[in-house]
């Protein structure tokens, strides 16, 4: 198996009436560099995962380190995955489920900030959690977490010859 990095996700969505049917939920990276920043500057709650750790139980552990609460039950539905263009493979699965942005309560990290200054400061993962239509959320992801949405669509139209 080859030695780059590997994360799994979990995308939840909710179906809503009127527009695009369904909403997806998504965080804002935490931490100075994404400060201030909207656009490309949201992720699907993931993170990385060893060779040998199943792909599925890293997706369910990231997702209650990074909300701060388990990841619901539901149907896992298979998005595939996408390479990022720093070469980190992500693969996600979307969940049909319903969750409060309001209360997350996600981990964090910590890193010297400001730089060079020899001083560590804790920051948050995700520093808030939103649900977003489609449109709003391609808008706002990191480009190589896109497809997922797109791939999500396609499911929830039905259309089975775009199944993965």
């Amino acid at each position: 198996m080859s030695s780059h990095k590997r994360s799994a996700g979990l995308l939840l969505f909710r179906s809503v009436d009127g527009g695009p049917g369904f909403e997806v939920f998504i965080g804002h990276m935490g931490g100075p560099f994404w400060a201030g920043r909207e656009a490309a500057a949201w992720s699907v709650p993931k993170g990385e995962y060893e060779p040998e750790e199943d792909p599925q139980a890293a997706a369910r552990r990231e997702f209650e380190e990074e909300f701060g609460h388990p990841a619901p039950d539901g149907t896992w539905v298979p998005l595939g995955e996408s390479r990022q263009s720093g070469g980190k493979t992500v693969v996600v699965w979307a969940v049909e489920a319903d969750a409060d942005p309001a209360r997350a309560e996600p981990g964090t990290f910590t890193m010297e900030w400001p730089r060079g200054s020899g001083v560590q400061q804790e920051f948050p993962e995700i520093d808030r959690f939103a649900w977003c239509a489609p449109e709003e959320a391609v808008e706002r992801l990191v480009a190589g977490q896109r497809v997922f949405v797109d791939r999500l669509r396609e499911h929830v139209r039905g259309d089975p010859a775009d199944r993965l």
